[in-house]
């Protein structure tokens, strides 16, 4: 058996029994967390890939590699706590209008990871995880399109999770997508005044709910900037967290996760709490309902 064939933590203990102690730890403290309720939907705005670049004395476009990286070590993170789907913005229509150079390589490096990622079989076959791209995919070269068809079809047996890439993205987009989609389909039926479209049935109709996404539970917004800049505009409501965190995208790692799952757990508590000294202080009028309806009133 080659090193390469070793499990992860064997292999660690070998080259160096300080990282097999670090990946331990992180295996307890994930378990630790996983006993507790786990957002069934979680998003990442990864930004600060080109300020992250800079500040180590590189050129902003070399950031997007890093960031990668980062992005395959939160999606196994979010994985191995069996979150049922991560959704990650990574490329806005909007940003077609930055440099031609810096468009260019992230292209090029869609190209090639969006098949890496599928390929990895360690992260997505593993946990049984189905990629999908989301986004105004015919403004992309035909050589990334062709690529993002390759790697859905790769890991379209998979049910058990869900990756959605969005690429190119901008909510305004996928809103007004779903406002068409949805009149057709009502004058299809005979609907000619739109009285059958509801709040939900515009739901229904965006990127996230057709490939069968749950609910938005927590949106993560990396680098300090304070806006949603156009990603789950409508997914985001009132029973979602959002959380806007200083660290730039490629430092992102487990102990700046492990903060917003421990909030989402207390928030989650704090309404099951809510919900019981309700029921105590009106449990006369639950079993009165219960009579009536038991008589068929």
């Amino acid at each position: 058996m080659s090193l390469s064939q070793l499990p992860t933590g064997l292999l660690a203990l070998i080259q160096s029994p300080l990282t097999y102690v670090k990946i331990q730890f992180m295996h307890l403290l994930l378990d630790i967390i996983a006993t507790g309720p786990i957002p069934r939907h979680i998003a990442f705005e990864m930004d600060g890939n080109r300020r992250y670049a800079r500040r180590q004395g590189k050129e902003g476009r070399e950031g997007h590699g890093h960031g990668f990286e980062t992005l395959i070590g939160v999606l196994e993170l979010c994985l191995r706590l069996r979150i049922r789907c991560v959704t990650v913005y990574a490329f806005a229509i909007e940003n077609f209008n930055r440099p031609k150079e810096e468009v260019d390589t992230l292209m090029k490096l869609a190209e090639e990871r969006l098949v890496e990622i599928a390929e990895r079989g360690e992260i997505l076959d593993k946990y049984g995880a189905r990629l999908n791209v989301l986004g105004k995919r015919d403004l992309l070269p035909h050589s990334v399109q062709v690529a993002i068809e390759k790697a859905e079809n790769m890991t379209r047996h998979n049910d058990s999770a869900i990756l959605n890439v969005c690429a190119p993205y901008a909510s305004q987009h996928e809103i007004t997508a779903a406002v068409e989609s949805a009149i057709r389909e009502a004058i299809d039926a005979g609907d000619l005044d739109g009285s059958t479209i509801t709040e939900h049935t515009l739901a229904s109709h965006l990127s996230t709910s057709l490939v069968g996404s749950p609910p938005l539970d927590v949106f993560v917004r990396t680098s300090g900037v304070k806006r949603l800049s156009g990603f789950l505009t409508w997914q985001c409501n009132e029973h979602t967290q959002i959380h806007l965190v200083d660290t730039y995208w490629p430092d992102f790692g487990l102990f700046d996760l492990v903060p917003i799952l421990l909030e989402y757990q207390r928030k989650v508590w704090a309404e099951e709490r809510q919900r019981s000294n309700e029921h105590k202080l009106h449990p006369a009028g639950e079993k009165e309902q219960g009579y009536v309806q038991d008589r068929g009133w």
